[in-house]
């Protein structure tokens, strides 16, 4: 019996060893990834059925303490202005130069007039994109703001912004883009149109529409 015990510590001894020098030799076997099976879990998920801010805010009217905490959580819309028109009100883009006094676009009345009178910018300034604009009824997600440039019918930059999400109210909200700087020298100037987009989340386009602005020497 002693023998045999002697023989099994031995080959333990063996084993203990030989992993003891793959782990020095750095020949650990490799971690296998784990499969989250992402497809198989969410495919039959029914999303949940939205609600507008209105119903969200009845609802348990009859617990104080749960009316005052959504009140503050949602904000009250009993005294929000309704313009009647989207939830979303895009009011106007600015171009607002760094040293220079801003350009207003009011995007309550003709859209088409900004396409076809460019408005004058001086090459190489800094400027910011301002939006100005209201929500109304329900709090939104995600507003973002998509603008495309474009040169003789060719794009020549593009940019992606997050607004954010808000809450109605009667006041306007203001967003400011990080500042950003005109082509410049020869073959910067010259007249260039943009396609804009205000959409959020869920993907409801707020306002579509072009403008156009020509890069010169010198402010006019």
């Amino acid at each position: 019996m002693k023998g045999h015990a002697c023989v099994i510590l031995l080959m333990c001894l063996s084993c203990v060893c030989a992993t003891a020098l793959q782990v020095k030799r750095g020949d650990e076997p490799k971690a296998v990834p784990a499969q989250r099976g992402t497809e198989e879990l969410t495919r039959d998920y029914p999303p949940p059925k939205q609600m507008d801010l209105q119903t969200l805010q009845e609802r348990d009217a009859d617990d104080e303490s749960l009316v005052k905490y959504k009140e503050a959580l949602l904000g009250s819309t009993a005294d929000v202005l309704d313009e009647g028109g989207q939830n979303v009100l895009l009011k106007a883009l600015v171009f607002a130069p760094v040293d220079h006094e801003e350009t207003v676009l009011d995007l309550t009345g003709d859209l088409s007039q900004f396409k076809r009178n460019p408005f004058v910018v001086k090459e190489g300034a800094k400027y910011r994109i301002k939006l100005i604009f209201r929500v109304q009824r329900e709090g939104v997600s995600g507003l973002r703001y998509f603008e495309a440039v474009y040169r003789k019918g060719i794009r020549v930059d593009k940019a992606n912004f997050m607004v954010g999400s808000y809450r109605p109210k009667t006041e306007e909200h203001i967003f400011q883009s990080p500042v950003d700087e005109l082509p410049a020298g020869l073959l910067g100037r010259g007249d260039y149109i943009v396609k804009s987009k205000f959409t959020d989340d869920d993907k409801n386009i707020y306002l579509e529409w072009e403008w156009s602005f020509s890069v010169k020497r010198d402010w006019e």
